[in-house]
């Protein structure tokens, strides 16, 4: 595989011996494998020498050149047995480092040689200024380079990853110089698997491993991450199929990324273009979109299970389905898919036969001509072949072909009477076929058309086949009582005729009526907020903007609005609608709708006015179920405080009475244990009234933080000092246990209530963490965020169970209420919130619990 010319520094050149070997070995470049990393320690270099011992143990000559190890043991017993290359070492401000010694390895000339870190920068003084350009002169001398890289040091996703990770990647690899490898193969497990690993000591040394899992190896970092490098290697797969395509002279086009519109009419074609757009738009990647017009003269319509079958087709696409009111339908698809940001239009071929074409070029004809930038498909179907119905036929067309009609057909079937029949029919039968010339017209254009069509019917009749012959004049009384009677039965035929073509036409409307009251209904019964049904409202008849307005004590006020502009006064509107209770209008801004459209918006206007009401009803309810949460709050406080109350009240009575009895003379030793008793228990119970008047204080909204600039280190030795001294008296080798590694850290915060955070949840972790495990507090910036973790390795908490871990009176199974109430969880986590952060726990890798919390940092400490 050809990759491209060498790549070298600028100014850069190869000494003597470099140059004679590559001469030699010219011909043949060498191949390039990377192992792709989704994150460090996920197994890059242990999967690079798996691959170095199975070609070992298929006779290949393999060298490392370049393997960091990293102390990893397992790592480095996989290396045990591979020739290694020693490095070059540079001299740079005092300093020794090692560096690939090109030279040697291309002296050594091995089938395959191994370089770790495809990205590191080479130490200044080195030939090249990058290991990857090393790597380009080891593959021009004919050698084949295994290499590993992680998907941070990509130079295209630099930027990406440093605003998820908050860290910036000083070492990078242009994105070609991976894309040129002749195979990439990805190394991934899962973020939690990831963790445990590191928390085992397997990717960095013990004192590094709490900094890591707070910072960089969060689960949310390495599933971003993860996700990043999976889309990174789909996107050069897809790269190689399109080279494959060229290599093998494939022409079909390979679209880009984009999104997809198409038109259906609901009739049996519908399937076959929705699935033709789904391919479109798989291939792509795209969002694919499926519009349905539905015309504003009624004319036309579908059946709803016609339309059902395509729903659920579309449904099952995972596509999503719009309807529009248009009497002009081009214009209605071009302008809906000009909304939608769409570059691509699916339609169907059109049934129109060569002569119809004549007159009109039909819709697909002229969205191919006004589609400007969107793409136009025009996608072939077996309904393509059948002829047209005549009431597909557009409404201006039917008129046009009735009167046409009114003229021509009493015409022709004069010259055929003149010409063929008139020696064997008389004036009945002349007349009979006049006749049956009305009903036709009658049936294609109504009344008008067929009274018209009666009287050039009865004037050719009388002109051309009544005795005397070309004269008005009719000699008869018998044969004009037989032109006259055929003549308006024919138009009272016609005129029932009509009247039928109306009710028709009537019903058909009424059809499509029910169509958008069906797809209204459904937005609502789907879930709908007020806001996406009066986008829905929107989109249907293409209005600039719709709003909800309410005529209150004060005037009318604005409920929920869409679009550019929205109305507020029923005046300014250009479709104003009645809810029905004169409280609620529904105020449109665009071209005016009809009166039809206006049956169906006031339908509609009732459910939006509908959806406020239920809306106000729930709050209510919300109001109704809060107060019953305070009644049961106030029962649980009861159930919990009980013998929380009366524990370290009866200690401290106990130890008073025995003080003021001179019944027993105590030792300076008993009673200074008496005093202690008594100052444990009252610090316990103003360590629960202080849990309930926060709680309360919480409940009300009555917290008011103080943000301003809180240095870490000393917020938690305040805590910890708190902790000494609070309910639990810790004795100071239990708190020696908590190991502090917060750094120069700084938030903005409230002191006092972080301080009381953190004293909580180290109170918590030291309970249930067993003694001889350390607690660790750490922190570390993410970005414009600071995240501060309290790590224990006791017995964690189920899984499912870490919303619920800060729950009120919440202690998840433990039954022992002698140190509290299970507010202190409940409270960190109100103070936490009201000073802008959060709180969340996970497992601790290897078992335990960690608590983290997100604050923000301090302006100064924001990095750009």
């Amino acid at each position: 595989m050809n990759i491209g010319d060498e790549v070298l520094a600028p100014g850069a050149s190869r000494p003597d011996g470099e140059r004679s070997a590559t001469s030699t070995h010219k011909a043949k470049r060498g191949e390039l494998r990377i192992y792709l990393g989704a994150a460090p320690g996920v197994g890059k270099t242990f999967s690079m020498l798996g691959e170095a011992r199975r070609r070992l143990e298929r006779g290949t000559d393999v060298v490392a050149a370049v393997v960091e190890t990293h102390g990893r043991k397992k790592t480095a017993e996989l290396l045990d047995g591979i020739e290694i290359v020693a490095p070059r070492y540079i001299e740079y401000r005092g300093g020794r480092f090692p560096e690939l010694d090109v030279p040697a390895v291309i002296a050594r000339h091995p089938e395959v040689v191994l370089v770790d870190e495809l990205a590191h920068t080479n130490t200044p003084g080195s030939v090249n200024a990058k290991r990857w350009q090393d790597v380009e002169e080891l593959l021009d001398a004919g050698i084949d380079v295994i290499s590993t890289v992680n998907v941070q040091h990509l130079e295209s996703l630099n930027d990406v990853v440093t605003q998820i990770t908050g860290i910036e990647q000083q070492e990078k690899v242009p994105d070609e110089v991976v894309r040129a490898a002749d195979q990439i193969e990805l190394v991934d497990i899962t973020p939690e698997a990831l963790r445990r690993r590191l928390s085992h000591g397997n990717v960095y040394g013990p004192e590094r491993i709490d900094a890591a899992l707070s910072n960089y190896f969060r689960r949310g970092n390495l599933t971003a991450l993860r996700e990043l490098a999976l889309l990174w290697l789909a996107d050069q797969v897809d790269a190689a199929l399109s080279k494959y395509r060229a290599d093998n002279k494939i022409t079909d086009t390979w679209e880009a990324r984009e999104r997809v519109v198409v038109a259906v009419t609901g009739g049996a074609e519908s399937e076959t273009l929705v699935r033709r757009a789904s391919r479109i738009a798989s291939k792509s990647s795209a969002e694919l979109m499926v519009v349905h017009v539905v015309r504003g003269d009624g004319l036309s319509g579908i059946a709803a299970p016609q339309m059902g079958k395509v729903r659920e087709l579309v449904t099952s696409l995972g596509a999503t389905l719009h309807t529009v009111v248009g009497d002009d339908v081009p214009a209605a698809l071009l302008d809906f898919a000009r909304e939608m940001n769409a570059t691509q239009l699916v339609l169907g071929t059109s049934r129109r036969s060569r002569w119809a074409r004549m007159f009109d070029e039909g819709i697909g004809a002229s969205v191919v001509q006004q589609s400007g930038k969107i793409d136009v498909h025009m996608v072939t179907h077996p309904e393509a072949k059948r002829p047209r119905s005549y009431s597909s036929v557009a409404s201006w067309q039917k008129h046009l072909l009735s009167w046409l009609a009114a003229a021509i057909v009493p015409s022709v079937i004069c010259a055929i009477t003149s010409l063929w029949l008139d020696p064997f029919l008389g004036i009945g039968g002349e007349s009979a076929l006049f006749f049956i010339g009305v009903l036709v017209v009658a049936l294609l254009g109504g009344v008008a058309p067929a009274a018209l069509s009666a009287l050039l019917s009865g004037l050719l009749l009388n002109y051309f086949l009544v005795n005397p012959r070309y004269t008005f004049t009719i000699a008869e009384p018998d044969s004009a009582v037989t032109v006259v009677v055929l003549l308006l039965v024919a138009v009272a035929v016609a005129a029932l005729v009509d009247g039928a073509a109306s009710r028709a036409r009537e019903a058909t409307r009424a059809s499509q009526e029910a169509e958008l009251l069906a797809l209204f209904a459904g937005s609502v019964l789907r879930g709908a907020d007020l806001g996406m049904l009066l986008e829905r409202v929107r989109e249907t008849y293409a209005q600039r903007a719709v709003s909800l307005v309410r005529d209150g004590p004060d005037g009318p006020a604005t409920v929920a609005c869409v679009g550019k502009d929205p109305c507020v006064e029923v005046d300014d509107a250009d479709t104003a609608v009645e809810a029905g209770d004169d409280e609620f209008w529904m105020l449109l801004s665009g071209r005016k709708l009809s009166a039809r459209d206006r049956r169906v918006l006031g339908a509609v206007a009732k459910q939006a006015a509908g959806l406020v009401k239920q809306r106000e009803l729930t709050e209510e309810a919300s109001q109704a179920e809060a107060i019953a949460q305070a009644d049961e709050l106030r029962r649980s406080l009861l159930s919990a405080v009980s013998h929380d109350l009366r524990t370290p009240l009866a200690a401290a009575k106990a130890a008073v009475s025995s003080l003021r009895s001179s019944d027993v003379d105590f030792s300076a030793e008993d009673t200074s244990e008496l005093l202690a008793t008594i100052e444990e228990s009252v610090d316990q119970l103003t360590a629960l009234v202080g849990n309930l008047l926060d709680s309360s204080r919480l409940a009300a909204g009555a917290v008011r933080p103080e943000l301003r600039r809180v240095y870490l280190e000393e917020t938690v030795q305040r805590a910890l000092l708190g902790i000494s001294k609070g309910v639990t008296g810790f004795p100071r080798k239990e708190l020696d246990r908590v190991k502090v590694e917060v750094g120069d850290a700084v938030v903005m915060a409230d002191s006092g209530l972080l301080e009381r955070v953190l004293a909580n949840l180290v109170d918590n972790a030291l309970r249930y963490s067993p003694v001889n495990r350390p607690v660790r507090v750490t922190a570390g910036q993410v970005g414009d965020r600071v995240l501060i973790a309290v790590v224990d390795e006791g017995p964690g908490i189920p899984r499912g169970t870490e919303d619920q871990l800060f729950e009120p009176f919440q202690r998840l199974g433990d039954r022992d209420t002698s140190t509290g109430v299970g507010l202190g969880l409940s409270v960190a986590r109100g103070f936490v919130e009201a000073m802008g952060g959060t709180i969340t726990a996970t497992d601790t890798p290897g078992g335990g619990l960690t608590i983290e919390i997100d604050l923000a940092a301090t302006a100064k400490d924001v990095h750009a």
